[in-house]
């Protein structure tokens, strides 16, 4: 698969774009475990413009993360291709545009999924990104805006008729947010279009690797994007890719993946600061499948998630790490 002249090889893993999951280190990790190609968190094209010191540290970028996209979303097309302009500057292999995020603060202000409601103004900002930078230019978005509206299969053709690399695709409308189960079928549809000719990725529950080769063999995809089994589970991209190759998966050990976790909690703090590094990784440490079922984790669990140092949350991992080891009956 190949996206522009980004060869990406066959059957290339994604890591999902998400808003204060997919910083830095957490892309390093995840591209070390064998995800293909990652995404930044979603930019706001307002604040970028606007120069938002916090906006514009996203667009900071590792040699080591290539090839990496950069995603931008916004609701006018001038402030779409400034802010294209600016991210092109700071030299990703993608620009990618958000035309799927469900939350009510970017799609109920008209952005992100909320441009399913108005396809002219997105193929109009489609347009003017592909024209206004060399790099190339994908979309990722949903089925729809909801049930009565799942425009998916025309509004792909209408997207790669405005010059974009790829699509990828969540198999679910707005309205579903993340209820319910993706709806593979439309995805599997976009790409048996035989008029569409450019890359289609497909995402929406991809859990397992058992599910990430079933979205292949299935659908046809030529990608696959994770995203939320991924918090807290970078190594999900490394079982995967083991799957896919022989069929079977060898698990990382209890031990090993601690380790995974507390490093992805040192380098948030040496990117960010104590402070704020911390407050990152809590998402990633209360999401993490790692924890699940351990007997009993309540207490530990609250004590683990309200940590505010790091001499406070290293002896608490250890211990997580301890119950995690204890034989069981």
């Amino acid at each position: 698969m190949k996206i522009g002249t980004i060869d990406l090889g066959e059957r290339p893993l994604f890591l999902a774009p998400m808003e204060d999951v997919t910083n830095a280190p957490f892309r390093l990790l995840c591209k070390e475990f064998g995800a293909d190609m990652v995404t930044t968190e979603f930019v706001s094209s307002d604040a970028l413009i606007r120069f938002v010191g916090k906006t514009q540290a996203k667009l900071s970028i590792a040699e080591a993360e290539r090839p990496v996209a950069i995603q931008i979303y916004g609701r006018d097309v001038d402030s779409m291709v400034e802010a294209a302009r600016i991210c092109e500057a700071a030299r990703p292999d993608v620009i990618d545009l958000n035309f799927g995020c469900p939350v009510k603060k970017v799609a109920g202000k008209g952005a992100g999924s909320g441009m399913l409601r108005n396809v002219p103004l997105l193929l109009a900002i489609t347009r003017a990104v592909v024209q206004a930078v060399k790099l190339p230019v994908t979309v990722k978005t949903r089925l729809g805006w909801d049930h009565d509206s799942r425009i998916i299969v025309e509004l792909a053709e209408q997207l790669q008729d405005c010059g974009i690399a790829a699509l990828a695709i969540h198999g679910r409308t707005r309205s579903q947010m993340y209820t319910g189960e993706a709806d593979w079928s439309l995805i599997g549809r976009v790409k048996e279009n035989p008029r569409m000719t450019i890359p289609i990725i497909g995402n929406g529950d991809i859990t397992t690797p058992e599910k990430a080769r079933e979205a292949f063999d299935r659908y046809g995809v030529d990608g696959v994007m994770v995203g939320r089994a991924s918090i807290g589970a970078p190594w999900i991209f490394g079982e995967m890719k083991q799957y896919l190759r022989e069929g079977a998966v060898t698990p990382l050990t209890v031990s090993a993946k601690m380790e995974v976790l507390r490093r992805q909690l040192r380098e948030s703090v040496a990117r960010l600061d104590e402070r704020r590094g911390i407050l990152h990784i809590r998402r990633h440490l209360a999401a993490t499948p790692l924890f699940k079922g351990i007997p009993h984790f309540r207490e530990t669990r609250i004590a683990m998630l309200r940590a505010e140092t790091l001499a406070d949350l290293y002896p608490i991992l250890d211990r997580v790490e301890e119950l995690l080891l204890l034989p069981t009956e």
